[in-house]
């Protein structure tokens, strides 16, 4: 009898333990997930305002000025894949108030310019050539109007919002519905040259706006200052904080009463709210130049920087939102297809060969065999190791066979279980003895630590000493970037 109880409280505890750990805060949904599996995507600036050298349109350029010579989508969506970005956003109209497709809104629209003839649409061809190259496909469609003369009146926003159901309707599924808080101010307004003020907290309903966007484009992530999906990080520059939760709960600024677009918590926004009450990570949208449009004097990013900015966006848990600006032929100056080229192949062929991958790795605990320390190289997110429920410290020694030499550490956590860790370091086995190379915080969908110089050690030691629960991670490895 005493065996079969003694049994049986060991196949009890067994079989607890195989149960997948509770998940923890705020998680993030299957639209939500995807979008991290883009990491980089592309946000396309190309209207008549590429054609006056300016950064904003007035809203009174003449559509005919909108007359690319020799626009080629193929050629700007292969320059973007051949970078490593796996989506593209595309500005249907921007602030000027040009829709780049054929809209029964307004008659200020591409119809009205010699592009193909006047019966172009140069959102359906930006569409179908990222779907064709493998690229996922979003719209960016400005609620400032500084064109439209009902912008400013009660009228305007069922324009607006007509005009997002034909973007909705027309290109199948998006990945993304990009949203900023551009509001009133100087325009044309159809002649009447004024300047046009709106209350921000209510003139666009972003209520029963984003209530399109859910039922006709489920999938799409809504972005901006406040989410509701996907946050604004809270500058230009394409990174985020050190520290960087995936999780935020947007605020008014001081003095105000309402977050909206435009007008929310900029100060958290680049490090996000531990414990906050949505998954709402951050976007690092930066231009690949110094603006968002082309500018004949201007040169790209050079791919050293963009790599740091990958590793300060991407490698931060967010994603790199990356502005390309054609140029007045409608292509991509060669530049910018040059240095899109070769950060794309720094990024891929640093990160193509992971030296820890036949490492044998030791933890000091795990939940079980479905949760085994083996998952964390086998490149699949879908798997993770994880410690017992009382468990909320632990130690992975891993035991590189050969001595390697690299300067990036990779860690996943297993999110859609949520954002666990709280605080760890690595160490490395030198002159037979550890040293701390890296103190961290946040891991989140993606942590890649950057060592200042190259360190060569055979054996590696993570400990992560800080959860409120037990502890997941998905994927760990260690990379040499290439020279």
């Amino acid at each position: 009898m005493r065996l079969l109880f003694i049994l049986s409280i060991f196949f009890s505890i067994n079989s607890f333990a195989q149960k997948p750990p509770q998940p923890y805060g705020a998680l993030p949904s299957k639209r939500q997930l995807a979008w991290h599996d883009i990491e980089i995507y592309g946000l396309i600036h190309f209207t008549p305002t590429t054609f006056e050298n300016k950064e904003w349109g007035f809203g009174d350029a003449d559509p005919k000025s909108f007359n690319p010579t020799d626009f080629n989508a193929d050629q700007i969506i292969k320059a973007a894949k051949a970078g490593g970005l796996k989506g593209i956003i595309l500005v249907a109209k921007h602030h000027d108030g040009f829709a780049l497709w054929p809209t029964k809104t307004t008659d200020y629209n591409i119809s009205k310019s010699p592009f193909r003839n006047g019966k172009g649409d140069l959102v359906k061809e930006i569409e179908q050539t990222a779907r064709k190259n493998g690229l996922k496909f979003g719209v960016y469609c400005s609620p400032w109007d500084r064109n439209n003369p009902k912008y400013g009146t009660s009228e305007y926003l069922a324009t607006y919002q007509a005009q997002l159901k034909e973007l909705y309707s027309n290109y199948c599924e998006l990945f993304m519905s990009w949203h900023d808080g551009a509001n009133g101010g100087d325009g044309y307004y159809g002649g009447a040259r004024e300047v046009r003020s709106i209350d921000n907290t209510t003139y666009y309903d972003w209520d029963n706006t984003w209530a399109i966007t859910r039922k006709m484009q489920p999938m799409a992530n809504i972005f901006s200052d406040i989410g509701l999906d996907i946050r604004w990080v809270g500058n230009e520059n394409g990174n985020a904080a050190e520290t960087s939760w995936e999780t935020f709960t947007p605020l008014p600024p001081e003095g105000k009463n309402v977050a909206v677009p435009g007008q929310a918590n900029y100060p958290q926004s680049p490090e996000g709210i531990r414990n906050g009450k949505f998954w709402m990570p951050a976007e690092c949208d930066v231009p690949l130049r110094n603006g968002w449009f082309y500018h004949p004097t201007e040169k790209p990013k050079t791919p050293e920087m963009l790599f740091d900015l990958y590793l300060k966006s991407v490698g931060r848990g967010a994603g790199l939102d990356l502005g390309l600006a054609p140029d007045t032929r409608g292509q991509l100056h060669e530049d910018d297809v040059a240095s899109l080229k070769a950060f794309g192949d720094l990024v891929k062929h640093t990160f193509a060969n992971n030296l820890a991958q036949d490492a044998h790795i030791v933890p000091t605990n795990t939940r079980g065999k479905n949760y085994n320390i083996v998952t964390l190289l086998d490149n699949n997110k879908d798997s993770y190791w994880a410690t017992m429920d009382q468990v909320h410290e632990a130690s992975l020694e891993v035991d590189l066979k050969s001595a390697k030499t690299f300067d990036i550490i990779s860690l996943q956590e297993y999110i859609p279980l949520g954002q666990r860790i709280e605080a760890y370091n690595v160490e490395i086995f030198e002159k037979n003895k550890w040293k701390k190379i890296y103190d961290g915080t946040s891991i989140g969908a993606k942590r890649l630590i950057k060592l200042d110089t190259p360190v060569t050690t055979s054996k590696i030691r993570i400990n992560i000493t800080k959860s409120p629960v037990c502890i997941t991670l998905s994927e760990f490895g260690i990379h040499k970037k290439t020279e």
